[in-house]
Protein backbone atom coordinates (compact mmCIF):
# COMPACT_ATOMS: atom_id res chain seq x y z
CA UNK A 1 0.00 0.00 0.00
CA UNK A 2 1.30 3.48 -0.93
CA UNK A 3 0.39 6.63 0.98
CA UNK A 4 0.79 10.14 -0.49
CA UNK A 5 0.81 12.74 2.29
CA UNK A 6 1.62 16.22 0.94
CA UNK A 7 3.12 15.09 -2.35
CA UNK A 8 5.29 12.46 -0.65
CA UNK A 9 4.98 8.73 -0.72
CA UNK A 10 5.60 6.25 2.07
CA UNK A 11 8.24 3.96 0.61
CA UNK A 12 9.96 1.85 3.30
CA UNK A 13 12.77 -0.53 2.52
CA UNK A 14 12.21 -4.18 3.53
CA UNK A 15 15.39 -4.42 5.61
CA UNK A 16 14.65 -1.18 7.47
CA UNK A 17 11.10 -2.33 8.13
CA UNK A 18 12.26 -5.70 9.48
CA UNK A 19 14.83 -4.11 11.81
CA UNK A 20 12.32 -1.51 13.02
CA UNK A 21 9.68 -4.13 13.77
CA UNK A 22 12.21 -6.21 15.68
CA UNK A 23 13.32 -3.22 17.77
CA UNK A 24 9.73 -2.12 18.40
CA UNK A 25 8.85 -5.60 19.59
CA UNK A 26 11.82 -5.61 21.96
CA UNK A 27 11.10 -2.12 23.33
CA UNK A 28 7.42 -2.87 23.93
CA UNK A 29 8.30 -6.20 25.55
CA UNK A 30 10.76 -4.45 27.89
CA UNK A 31 8.12 -1.89 28.83
CA UNK A 32 5.55 -4.60 29.55
CA UNK A 33 8.11 -6.52 31.62
CA UNK A 34 8.78 -3.41 33.72
CA UNK A 35 5.04 -2.99 34.31
CA UNK A 36 4.88 -6.64 35.40
CA UNK A 37 7.81 -6.07 37.77
CA UNK A 38 6.02 -2.99 39.15
CA UNK A 39 2.99 -5.17 39.98
CA UNK A 40 5.23 -7.74 41.68
CA UNK A 41 7.03 -5.07 43.69
CA UNK A 42 3.73 -3.47 44.70
CA UNK A 43 2.65 -6.78 46.24
CA UNK A 44 6.06 -7.18 47.93
CA UNK A 45 6.18 -3.65 49.35
CA UNK A 46 2.56 -3.90 50.52
CA UNK A 47 3.40 -7.15 52.32
CA UNK A 48 6.37 -5.45 54.00
CA UNK A 49 4.26 -2.46 55.08
CA UNK A 50 1.48 -4.67 56.46
CA UNK A 51 3.80 -7.24 58.07
CA UNK A 52 3.72 -5.56 61.47
CA UNK A 53 -0.09 -5.30 61.62
CA UNK A 54 -0.07 -8.49 63.72
CA UNK A 55 2.52 -10.73 65.37
CA UNK A 56 2.68 -14.52 65.05
CA UNK A 57 4.21 -16.54 67.89
CA UNK A 58 6.54 -19.20 66.49
CA UNK A 59 6.80 -22.62 68.10
CA UNK A 60 8.12 -25.90 66.76
CA UNK A 61 4.70 -26.64 65.18
CA UNK A 62 4.09 -23.27 63.50
CA UNK A 63 3.54 -23.68 59.74
CA UNK A 64 5.12 -21.37 57.19
CA UNK A 65 4.04 -17.75 57.61
CA UNK A 66 3.86 -15.11 54.90
CA UNK A 67 7.01 -13.28 53.96
CA UNK A 68 7.59 -10.19 56.17
CA UNK A 69 5.04 -11.36 58.74
CA UNK A 70 6.06 -10.04 62.15
CA UNK A 71 6.96 -12.91 64.47
CA UNK A 72 7.92 -13.58 68.06
CA UNK A 73 9.89 -16.56 69.39
CA UNK A 74 11.16 -17.69 72.79
CA UNK A 75 14.43 -19.58 73.18
CA UNK A 76 18.20 -19.23 73.20
CA UNK A 77 20.88 -18.18 70.72
CA UNK A 78 23.58 -20.70 69.78
CA UNK A 79 26.66 -18.51 69.28
CA UNK A 80 28.91 -21.51 68.64
CA UNK A 81 27.53 -22.15 65.13
CA UNK A 82 27.10 -18.78 63.47
CA UNK A 83 27.25 -17.92 59.75
CA UNK A 84 28.57 -14.72 58.22
CA UNK A 85 26.88 -14.07 54.88
CA UNK A 86 29.48 -12.35 52.70
CA UNK A 87 29.08 -9.60 50.08
CA UNK A 88 26.32 -7.79 51.93
CA UNK A 89 26.17 -3.99 51.96
CA UNK A 90 24.71 -1.45 54.36
CA UNK A 91 22.44 1.44 53.39
CA UNK A 92 25.51 3.46 52.31
CA UNK A 93 26.91 0.70 50.10
CA UNK A 94 29.74 -0.37 52.42
CA UNK A 95 30.77 -4.04 52.22
CA UNK A 96 30.32 -6.40 55.13
CA UNK A 97 28.51 -9.46 56.47
CA UNK A 98 25.07 -10.40 57.72
CA UNK A 99 25.36 -12.20 61.05
CA UNK A 100 23.06 -15.24 61.08
CA UNK A 101 22.71 -17.03 64.40
CA UNK A 102 20.83 -20.30 65.10
CA UNK A 103 18.07 -19.89 67.66
CA UNK A 104 16.90 -22.89 69.71
CA UNK A 105 13.17 -22.55 70.33
CA UNK A 106 11.85 -23.22 73.79
CA UNK A 107 10.08 -26.56 73.60
CA UNK A 108 12.07 -27.72 70.56
CA UNK A 109 12.81 -26.58 67.05
CA UNK A 110 15.29 -24.19 65.47
CA UNK A 111 15.21 -20.87 63.65
CA UNK A 112 17.83 -18.76 61.90
CA UNK A 113 17.98 -15.14 63.04
CA UNK A 114 19.68 -12.42 61.01
CA UNK A 115 21.09 -10.15 63.73
CA UNK A 116 22.14 -7.47 61.27
CA UNK A 117 25.08 -6.15 59.27
CA UNK A 118 28.69 -5.75 60.39
CA UNK A 119 31.50 -4.15 58.33
CA UNK A 120 34.55 -5.90 56.97
CA UNK A 121 37.65 -5.71 59.12
CA UNK A 122 41.11 -4.64 58.02
CA UNK A 123 41.43 -7.99 56.25
CA UNK A 124 39.12 -10.87 55.32
CA UNK A 125 41.46 -13.07 57.32
CA UNK A 126 40.27 -11.29 60.45
CA UNK A 127 36.60 -11.99 61.04
CA UNK A 128 34.46 -9.69 63.17
CA UNK A 129 33.67 -10.68 66.73
CA UNK A 130 29.91 -11.33 66.96
CA UNK A 131 29.33 -12.73 70.47
CA UNK A 132 25.93 -13.29 72.02
CA UNK A 133 25.04 -15.02 75.28
CA UNK A 134 22.87 -18.14 75.60
CA UNK A 135 20.44 -16.71 78.13
CA UNK A 136 16.73 -17.38 77.53
CA UNK A 137 15.11 -14.54 75.64
CA UNK A 138 12.31 -13.45 73.36
CA UNK A 139 13.22 -12.29 69.87
CA UNK A 140 11.00 -10.26 67.58
CA UNK A 141 11.44 -9.75 63.87
CA UNK A 142 10.10 -10.37 60.38
CA UNK A 143 9.95 -13.65 58.48
CA UNK A 144 12.02 -13.50 55.31
CA UNK A 145 13.82 -15.60 52.71
CA UNK A 146 17.55 -16.20 52.68
CA UNK A 147 19.45 -13.55 50.67
CA UNK A 148 19.93 -14.77 47.11
CA UNK A 149 21.89 -13.59 44.05
CA UNK A 150 20.19 -12.50 40.86
CA UNK A 151 21.66 -15.53 39.09
CA UNK A 152 23.15 -18.53 40.90
CA UNK A 153 25.97 -20.00 38.83
CA UNK A 154 27.15 -23.60 39.11
CA UNK A 155 26.84 -25.97 42.04
CA UNK A 156 27.77 -24.40 45.39
CA UNK A 157 30.36 -26.12 47.53
CA UNK A 158 29.21 -27.55 50.88
CA UNK A 159 29.73 -25.30 53.89
CA UNK A 160 32.29 -26.55 56.39
CA UNK A 161 33.42 -25.51 59.89
CA UNK A 162 35.22 -23.87 61.65
CA UNK A 163 32.63 -21.42 62.85
CA UNK A 164 31.75 -18.72 62.21
CA UNK A 165 31.45 -19.94 58.64
CA UNK A 166 31.78 -17.31 55.91
CA UNK A 167 29.33 -18.10 53.09
CA UNK A 168 28.39 -16.37 49.87
CA UNK A 169 24.57 -16.44 49.49
CA UNK A 170 24.06 -19.79 51.25
CA UNK A 171 20.76 -21.57 50.80
CA UNK A 172 18.69 -22.81 53.69
CA UNK A 173 19.46 -26.38 52.61
CA UNK A 174 23.20 -25.71 52.80
CA UNK A 175 22.86 -24.30 56.30
CA UNK A 176 20.74 -27.24 57.45
CA UNK A 177 23.46 -29.56 56.14
CA UNK A 178 26.11 -27.53 57.97
CA UNK A 179 24.10 -27.47 61.22
CA UNK A 180 22.56 -30.97 61.29
CA UNK A 181 19.51 -30.39 63.46
CA UNK A 182 16.45 -32.39 62.43
CA UNK A 183 13.70 -30.07 63.62
CA UNK A 184 14.17 -26.79 61.78
CA UNK A 185 11.02 -24.73 62.02
CA UNK A 186 9.06 -24.40 58.75
CA UNK A 187 7.70 -21.04 59.92
CA UNK A 188 10.42 -18.95 58.24
CA UNK A 189 13.68 -19.49 56.39
CA UNK A 190 15.11 -16.53 58.26
CA UNK A 191 13.99 -13.97 60.84
CA UNK A 192 15.14 -10.36 60.44
CA UNK A 193 15.74 -9.15 63.99
CA UNK A 194 13.83 -5.95 64.78
CA UNK A 195 15.93 -2.81 65.05
CA UNK A 196 14.91 -2.26 68.70
CA UNK A 197 15.98 -5.76 69.78
CA UNK A 198 19.21 -6.23 71.77
CA UNK A 199 22.30 -8.15 70.60
CA UNK A 200 21.95 -7.00 67.02
CA UNK A 201 23.97 -4.92 64.59
CA UNK A 202 23.05 -2.46 61.83
CA UNK A 203 19.46 -3.20 60.76
CA UNK A 204 17.68 -1.12 58.14
CA UNK A 205 15.30 -3.73 56.79
CA UNK A 206 13.22 -2.97 53.73
CA UNK A 207 11.68 -4.81 50.81
CA UNK A 208 14.45 -5.62 48.31
CA UNK A 209 15.00 -3.93 44.97
CA UNK A 210 13.52 -0.85 43.36
CA UNK A 211 10.12 0.48 44.47
CA UNK A 212 7.17 0.07 42.05
CA UNK A 213 7.32 3.66 40.78
CA UNK A 214 10.89 3.15 39.58
CA UNK A 215 9.77 0.24 37.40
CA UNK A 216 6.87 2.31 36.04
CA UNK A 217 9.33 5.08 35.15
CA UNK A 218 11.50 2.56 33.31
CA UNK A 219 8.43 1.27 31.47
CA UNK A 220 7.56 4.80 30.35
CA UNK A 221 11.11 5.19 29.03
CA UNK A 222 10.91 1.98 27.00
CA UNK A 223 7.50 2.88 25.58
CA UNK A 224 8.75 6.40 24.81
CA UNK A 225 11.69 4.96 22.88
CA UNK A 226 9.24 2.77 20.94
CA UNK A 227 7.14 5.80 19.98
CA UNK A 228 10.26 7.77 19.00
CA UNK A 229 11.49 4.88 16.84
CA UNK A 230 8.10 4.61 15.11
CA UNK A 231 8.09 8.34 14.35
CA UNK A 232 11.66 8.23 13.00
CA UNK A 233 10.76 5.24 10.84
CA UNK A 234 7.73 7.01 9.37
CA UNK A 235 9.51 10.32 8.72
CA UNK A 236 12.62 8.82 7.16
CA UNK A 237 10.55 6.68 4.81
CA UNK A 238 8.44 9.51 3.37
CA UNK A 239 10.03 10.36 0.01
CA UNK A 240 9.31 12.64 -2.91
CA UNK A 241 8.19 10.74 -5.98
CA UNK A 242 10.71 10.71 -8.78
CA UNK A 243 10.05 13.40 -11.36
CA UNK A 244 8.03 15.58 -8.98
CA UNK A 245 9.35 19.12 -9.26
CA UNK A 246 8.35 22.45 -7.82
CA UNK A 247 6.20 24.88 -9.77
CA UNK A 248 8.15 27.77 -11.41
Amino acid sequence: MTLKPHARIFSPRPFTTAVTLLLLTMLIALGRWQLHRADEKRVLFDAFDKGTDATTVITADTPAVQRYQHVLANGRYDASRQILIDNMTDSDGHAGYFVVTPFALAGGGWLLVNRGWVPLGMSRKTLPAVPVDANPRTVRGRADHMPSPGIRMGTPEPLRPPFPVVANFPSRAQIEHLIPEHDWSPAAELVLLDADQPDGYARHWQAPGFPPLRHIAYAVQWFGLAVALAVIYLVTNLRRPKGLGSAA
